[in-house]
């Protein structure tokens, strides 16, 4: 079993730079954990302390009941794919797949060479073997590195943004690919990227962080429909949630831009877990839909641009000097300058405590307790 846990794991660096705070997680064994975040919010340093490459300052981490925290890097029985793949330039395919197991395992030469064909045939690059990494594409390089931690048959996969030099259309055929692998493997995966598109396509569950503290951890279709809170919101999602400011009057919404009358139940919801009147109301483009100018709820808005991509059009809209996007399905024929009306149903808004930055809509100790759930497989 590869079950891993991390318990209150923190990383200082040179005394004072918190990397990493108080991190908890169970990760179920064979689950696919994509950990995503912006830029130094501590994911990379998060994989690299399970992989053994980084101390931690504080706190344990385990794999399969075992603490590993002064286990060194090649007793953890974990394997590793890096962004920039790590090959070695002077070694055919066959020998950079090969040399690890060679180094760490006492196996024959014939099983090292079994499991590198078996690995290679599953990797779709059988026929790459005997060529050096200068003559791969970046893609065949991408399935090299991928193919060497398969051969080690380790109980953790961790692969740090291993996509990321890849062109759009490899990089989604790629996903594919590591998907497919994880589910036959069954290896419990921790993957870091930066892009909210790989979290949300190839997870059992998403790993949102932010300055070195887990934001929230759930399904993707639990980050994207239930964030928990204001960071996360804007964070997933493409394009991003749109934000308004407002205040709770009885039970109406007020912005400059527009007046949005809720139910008795979500206005007793805020009053109950709001600090003040101050709040954020978001909305996701996606779920505006077109209503009669001066009709109830309505928003009057104008039209800045129509931006049509393919099937979708993306509308940027104003509305007393606020700006907001909405994005339908269909053929819309609207000029720049055009006066709409637009409007969202109540159980598709989020309102956000502006003081807190937590989801009022949501519950938000769900964010973590989702860590210690089993979560189904991906379909």
């Amino acid at each position: 079993m590869s079950e891993v846990r991390f318990e209150d794991v923190r990383k200082v660096y040179d005394g004072d730079i918190v990397a990493v705070d108080d991190f908890s997680l169970d990760i179920e064994d064979g689950e696919f954990i994509t950990v995503v975040g912006p830029s130094g919010s501590g994911k990379s340093t998060l994989l690299r302390m399970l992989a053994g490459l980084e101390e931690i300052s504080d706190g344990s981490i385990s794999i399969g009941g075992r603490v590993v925290n002064d286990v060194p890097a090649q007793d953890r029985n974990v394997a590793m794919v890096f962004q920039n793949y790590a090959l070695y330039p002077h070694m055919t395919v066959r020998k950079n797949m090969s040399y690890g197991l060679k180094l760490t395992s006492d196996l024959s030469n014939d099983e090292i060479a079994d499991r590198v064909e078996e690995a290679a045939e599953m990797m779709g690059i059988e026929d790459q073997l005997g060529k050096k990494p200068a003559a791969l594409s970046g893609g065949q390089q991408q399935r090299v590195a991928t193919g060497r931690a398969i051969v080690r048959e380790p109980e953790v996969f961790l692969m740090d943004e291993p996509l990321s030099n890849l062109d759009a259309k490899l990089r989604a055929h790629m996903r594919t690919e590591l998907q497919r692998i994880q589910d036959d493997l069954d290896t419990t995966t921790v993957y870091v990227t930066h892009d909210q598109e790989e979290a949300l396509t190839m997870s059992d569950r998403v790993v949102i962080l932010d300055g070195g503290d887990l934001q929230q951890v759930g399904t993707p279709k639990e980050v994207f429909n239930r964030p928990a809170n204001l960071f996360v919101a804007d964070f997933i999602g493409s394009p991003s949630m749109n934000f308004f400011d407002v205040e709770l009057h009885g039970a109406t919404l007020e912005s400059k831009a527009f007046s949005y009358e809720v139910s008795a139940e979500t206005r007793d919801r805020i009053r109950e877990r709001a600090v003040s009147d101050d709040l954020v109301l978001g909305v996701r483009p996606e779920h505006f839909h077109f209503a009669e100018r001066g009709s109830a709820d309505a928003i009057p808005a104008e039209l800045d641009v129509h931006e049509p991509v393919g099937d979708d059009n993306y509308f940027y809209l104003r509305s007393d000097g606020v700006e907001f996007t909405m994005r339908v399905m269909g053929d819309y024929r609207y000029d720049e300058g055009d006066e709409i009306g637009v409007t969202f149903d109540e159980d598709k808004m989020h309102i956000f405590d502006r003081a807190s930055g937590n989801n009022v809509m949501v519950d938000t100790g769900r964010a973590t307790e989702t860590a210690h759930e089993p979560t189904p497989q991906r379909t």
